[in-house]
C-alpha cells in the first residue's frame, strides 16, 4: 500500500513546502499534466480539426462525459461541462425564473463567491436571500436541516447548499435537505466544489435538482475544469453564462442543454480531456480504487484533527459522518489581537516563517477565526506536527 512519502513523487510540489491547502486549487499529478500537454500538442497541430464541434471535439467531450457520469452516478445526457463550480452555480442562478418576492435560502457556511452570485441573481429578479445560521462547531447533522427549515416559507423557491463547506470542511446532509425541500416544492442547488474525489456520489438518487463541482480539486485534474448536472426536468431552462452559436444553431443528435454548454466560444478543452487520466491515476494505487483512496485521505484527516485538537487544546465535536478530507478548527485568539488582524496575518506568517501553506478564515461567529487544512495523498502527519508547533509558537501556547 502506498504511503504519503511514496505519493509525493507523483506531484511537482516544492519539496521544501508543507502544502496543506489542496482544497483551494488542487494540485495535478505529473502524469496528468503530461496527458494534457499531449492534447495541447494535438490541438496546435491542427486547431480546426481538434476544436470544431462538428469534427473531433464533440466525440472527445462525450468520451469524458461518459467516464465522469459513471463516476458520479449520472446519465451522460444530464452532465455539462463548466469552468468550475462557481461557473455552474452562476449558470443555474442566472437562468432561474425568479419573480418579485421570491426567496433563496443559503447558509452561513456557503462559499462567498456563490453567495455573491445568489445575491446578484436575486436582485435582478426581485427576490431576496435568506441565511440559515448553522452552528460551528456542530454536534449533529440534523442541526443543518433544522437551520434551513427555520428559514423556509411559502416564498422560498431555491435552497443553495454546499456538499462540503469551504470554510468549515463539513460534509452537509444533502439528501436530508433535498427530502425537506421536495416536501415543500422547493428546488435544491448543490455547490459540490469539493465533492467528487472526496466523497462517493450517486446523483441519480441524491434527490437534488442541480449539482455542480470541480475536477481540479479532489479529482486532481487540470484547473479550469468542472461539471454541472441538471435534472432533466430543468434542462430546457438552464443556459450557460456565455451565449454562443448553439442558441440558434442546434447540433444534430444533441440536446440544446449539451450543445450550448459544449461550445461557448473558443476555449482550451484540454483540462477536461485530461480528466479520465486523473481518474485512472486515482484508481491505480489501492485494491479498492478511488473509493479506498478517499477512505485513506479521510482517515488521514481524522488523525490530523486529533493532532490539532490535542496540540492546541481544542475540543472537537464534529460528528464522524460530517468529516471528509478537509479539517477546520477554531483557533484561540492571542491577547491584544482582534480576529481581523489575526486571520489576515497568520496565514502569511505560516508561509513566510515556516514554509506552511494553509488558509485562515474569519470565523462563523463574529470575533472568531478558523484554520483549515486539506489532506491529499501527498500529505503526511509529520507536516501536521510542524503546523501544530508553528501555531503554538505564533499563538503563544507553549
Amino acid at each position: 500500500m502506498a504511503s504519503g512519502n511514496d505519493m509525493k513523487s507523483h506531484w511537482q510540489l516544492d519539496p521544501q513546502l508543507d502544502f496543506l491547502n489542496h482544497g483551494s486549487f488542487g494540485a495535478v499529478p505529473t502524469v496528468v499534466l503530461q496527458v494534457q500537454q499531449a492534447f495541447r500538442d494535438q490541438l496546435e497541430s491542427d486547431p480546426i480539426r481538434f476544436l470544431a464541434p462538428e469534427r473531433e471535439l464533440e466525440p472527445k467531450l462525450d468520451h469524458v462525459r461518459g467516464v465522469l457520469a459513471d463516476l458520479i452516478g449520472a446519465d451522460d445526457r444530464d452532465v455539462a461541462f463548466v469552468l468550475n463550480a462557481t461557473d455552474g452555480v452562476n449558470a443555474v442562478l442566472r437562468s432561474f425564473p425568479f419573480a418579485n418576492g421570491d426567496e433563496i435560502v443559503v447558509t452561513n457556511h456557503g462559499y462567498n463567491a456563490c453567495i455573491n452570485a445568489a445575491k446578484f441573481a436575486a436582485q435582478r429578479g426581485g427576490a431576496t436571500v435568506r441565511v440559515a445560521n448553522v452552528p460551528f462547531p456542530i454536534g449533529d447533522p440534523a442541526h443543518v436541516v433544522d437551520a434551513i427549515d427555520d428559514q423556509l416559507n411559502d416564498r422560498t423557491r431555491l435552497i443553495m447548499i454546499d456538499h462540503i463547506t469551504s470554510p468549515t470542511g463539513l460534509v452537509f446532509p444533502v439528501a436530508a435537505v433535498a427530502e425537506l425541500a421536495k416536501s415543500r416544492g422547493i428546488r435544491v442547488l448543490v455547490d459540490g466544489a469539493h465533492g467528487p474525489g472526496m466523497v462517493p456520489l450517486d446523483l441519480r438518487s441524491l434527490g437534488v435538482d442541480y449539482y455542480t463541482a470541480n475536477h481540479h480539486k479532489w479529482l486532481c485534474a487540470p484547473k479550469v475544469s468542472g461539471f454541472l448536472w441538471v435534472h432533466p426536468q430543468w434542462q430546457r431552462e438552464v443556459r450557460p453564462t456565455i451565449i454562443s452559436h448553439a442558441a440558434n444553431q442546434p447540433r444534430p443528435g444533441r440536446s440544446q442543454f449539451l450543445a450550448e454548454f459544449d461550445w461557448k466560444g473558443t476555449f482550451d478543452p484540454t483540462p477536461i480531456l485530461a480528466l479520465p487520466k486523473a481518474i485512472e491515476f486515482l484508481n491505480s494505487f489501492y485494491p479498492g480504487g478511488l473509493d479506498q483512496w478517499m477512505q485513506v485521505n479521510r482517515a488521514l484527516a481524522i488523525d490530523a484533527l486529533g493532532l490539532l485538537s490535542s496540540g492546541l487544546g481544542i475540543e472537537v465535536t464534529t460528528p464522524p459522518e460530517m468529516m471528509g478530507s478537509l479539517v477546520t478548527v477554531p483557533l484561540p485568539k492571542p491577547e491584544n489581537a482582534n480576529a481581523g488582524d489575526v486571520h489576515q496575518t497568520l496565514q502569511s506568517r505560516l508561509r513566510q516563517r515556516y514554509n506552511i501553506e494553509c488558509p485562515v478564515f474569519p470565523g462563523i461567529q463574529p470575533g472568531t477565526y478558523l484554520l483549515r487544512i486539506a489532506l491529499q495523498a501527498y500529505n503526511d502527519l509529520e507536516q501536521v506536527d510542524r503546523l501544530v508547533a508553528a501555531l503554538r509558537d505564533e499563538l503563544d501556547l507553549s
